[in-house]
């Protein structure tokens, strides 16, 4: 009979245990939700977002192993609408543009600091080489024929978000561009005839 009790003892002890440790955990969860929530009224985040300006071709060419070089100079701008949310683009930040689903080009954002309400003017330089050169070229020029050229401009930028005077950890913002433009001639102003941007924020 002793060691009956002695066992149901355990049990009732081993409830209680959980029981508490399921409560402290719904009350930690509650505070975290909370103070996320204040943090969010109180700062009212939104995503930054790009815009681009211009794009001009330097260079774009089959070389002697029939890749297509490609050089690309592309200006963006850079908009913080949060009032109260400062940006920190960290290093490894990457613009790239496509055609279809083959990447032409690539270029890296540079490192800086964006302040709250802060418009920031980008220039970045993007070079690539891809295979299948020849083919790829042929597409272009006849693409070109018809004064639409379609364009998927990428972006990637680890950012760090700074809220008053607290440094938050990394996150990634990540845009899409969707570009026609009029020609790809090199040296050349080039049209943008439409642009569609979406950008979102990956944790």
């Amino acid at each position: 009979m002793p060691a009956r009790k002695s066992s149901q003892t355990i049990g009732s002890f081993c409830c209680k245990c959980i029981c508490w440790t399921v409560g402290l955990l719904v009350l930690l969860l509650g505070i975290v939700g909370a103070t996320a929530g204040i943090l969010y009224l109180v700062f009212k985040p939104e995503i930054p977002n790009y815009s681009v300006d211009s794009l001009t071709i330097s260079d774009l060419r089959l070389n002697f192993d029939m890749t297509l070089y490609a050089k690309f100079d592309v200006k963006i701008t850079a908009n913080n609408p949060n009032k109260k949310i400062g940006i920190y683009y960290e290093k490894g930040g990457r613009l790239s543009v496509w055609y279809t689903k083959t990447k032409l080009c690539q270029g890296s954002i540079p490192k800086f600091y964006q302040g709250h309400q802060n418009i920031t003017k980008l220039d970045v330089s993007l070079t690539g080489q891809t295979q299948y050169g020849s083919t790829l070229m042929r597409t272009l020029q006849e693409q070109q024929q018809t004064g639409r050229i379609p364009l998927d401009l990428k972006i990637d930028a680890p950012v760090s978000i700074k809220l008053g005077r607290l440094k938050l950890r990394k996150l990634r913002i990540l845009g899409n561009c969707l570009l026609v433009v009029n020609s790809l001639s090199t040296n050349n102003l080039i049209s943008i005839k439409a642009s569609n941007c979406k950008f979102r924020l990956k944790l």
